[in-house]
């Protein structure tokens, strides 16, 4: 019988298996963050155990960064402290960080990626449940515990339970205005937040196909809210011509190598897969969630389902809407576009290129985040910041912001919030605040008009 890609890259990276129980998963890429690894750091070293492999770390800031002043001193206290102890773990340990300030500083999600650090048929590892955004590439990557992350840190090994595999396949042609987090949601709202737990899952379909690099990753980032492990997208020359030529992309002959064996990186024809989902694209419209997770989403033109449930019940109120209405031309004081699903290049590209000539309505706080450095530099280089700052966007600097309210960026209570990032859960986004998860163009819409729009009707 044939192999998943799943399993392939699975296989290759287990070092010894127990008889009818879990294998150790060898590690080639540990991606670390300020909020969960001192815990890990400080139990090595009450044991005395030293960092394994220094090498195959690398360190980032991004959760409680602030997004403005960031050449001043952090105000807050747990932030700056946090910060302070990672440069000091990093700089004890011989580990890479690229901390506040560096050229290359980003959300851990989104700054490997464009460093060329993801790369195909790797396995990856970091204490942040979306790690399964590094899957686009062909990667076995997840989210991790603080004690695994200690684990990982003495040993560059795992023991694990190796996951089912699941495929979900969605073939066709898109319509106007559907993105790849339209994509995602859509898929989410019809299987469940349940749908993959136990699973790792694996996309395919001309859908994903004909994605960017950037769409795969927003793909693939939120495997995690339909319950899965991991999320991953088969290799291709797409992948390839990403990777080709960034910082730690392997160069020169060595690059084509790497490509020869990265080919192989495919689901053969005859394997078999634990679960499979198939969508049709044509049944995809812009979406938007009404509830307090993920999956429960709706398309624009749909109304709230009737349903009698005690929780469904309780989400509602807490979003203050009502079933069977419709969210069109609801009112919205706040849009953010960020966070490690959707603060990329080609999301402010998509933003702006709707953006450019409108003016942003006065109700609206509209804040821009930007991924990492680089795309902040992007962003300024291509124009886009003046398309924004004209229409009275208000762009800040690097970092997770408002996706998770650890920072200063926080949505006031009673307030919604359109947002491109990927929880919806009650406080998410500061205390009292009702997430509605969208995609960059959606969002972009909703700033410009102070209120949700029917995309598709806007679309020339």
């Amino acid at each position: 019988m044939g192999k998943t890609l799943f399993d392939k890259v699975w296989d290759a990276h287990v070092v010894d298996s127990i008889k009818d129980g879990p294998q150790i998963l060898y590690i080639d890429k540990h991606l670390i963050h300020e909020v969960t690894s001192p815990q890990a750091f400080n139990e090595l070293k009450e044991r005395n155990i030293p960092i394994a492999r220094p090498d195959k770390i690398v360190a980032t800031a991004d959760h409680n960064t602030p997004t403005v002043n960031q050449h001043l001193p952090i105000k807050d206290e747990l932030s700056r402290n946090q910060l302070e102890q990672l440069t000091k773990n990093c700089k004890e340990n011989g580990i890479t960080l690229y901390g506040l300030g560096h050229k290359y500083n980003g959300i851990v999600h989104v700054m490997a990626p464009e460093l060329g650090i993801t790369q195909p048929g790797m396995t990856m590892v970091c204490g942040d449940s979306h790690t399964s955004t590094h899957g686009a590439f062909g990667t076995i990557a997840f989210g991790i515990g603080t004690s695994q992350v200690a684990q990982v840190f003495a040993s560059q090994c795992l023991l694990l339970e190796k996951p089912k595999s699941l495929r979900v396949s969605v073939n066709g042609k898109l319509k106007k205005g559907v993105l790849p987090k339209d994509v995602i949601l859509y898929i989410i709202s019809q299987l469940g937040t349940n749908s993959g737990t136990g699973y790792f899952c694996e996309y395919a379909g001309n859908v994903f196909e004909e994605m960017s690099m950037e769409g795969r990753m927003t793909v693939c980032n939120m495997s995690i809210e339909m319950g899965a492990r991991g999320g991953m997208i088969a290799p291709d020359e797409t992948t390839f011509k990403y990777v080709k030529g960034r910082e730690f992309a392997p160069k020169g002959s060595k690059f084509d190598k790497k490509v020869a064996k990265w080919k192989m990186l495919k689901t053969d024809e005859n394997a078999v897969f634990d679960k499979e989902y198939t969508f049709k694209a044509e049944d995809i419209e812009p979406m938007l969630t009404y509830g307090t997770n993920p999956g429960m989403g709706i398309k624009i033109t749909e109304t709230i389902p009737q349903e009698n449930d005690a929780s469904f019940e309780k989400s509602l109120s807490y979003m203050n809407f009502q079933k069977g209405e419709s969210l069109v031309d609801k009112k919205i004081n706040y849009v953010f576009i960020g966070s490690c699903t959707n603060s990329r290049i080609e999301d402010f590209r998509v933003a702006a290129s709707y953006v450019n000539g409108k003016q942003k309505a006065q109700n609206v706080n509209a804040w821009l985040v930007p991924g990492s450095q680089q795309i902040a530099r992007q962003i300024q280089e291509e124009g886009l910041q003046t398309i924004f700052e004209s229409a009275g966007f208000e762009l800040r600097q690097p970092g997770c912001s408002a996706c998770l309210a650890m920072n200063d960026d926080k949505i006031p209570e009673g307030e919604y919030c359109v947002s491109t990032s990927n929880r919806n859960f009650e406080g998410r986004q500061g205390q009292g605040a009702r997430t509605i998860l969208a995609s960059p163009l959606m969002a972009a819409a909703t700033a410009i008009e102070g209120r949700i729009i029917d995309i598709t009707k806007h679309l020339n």
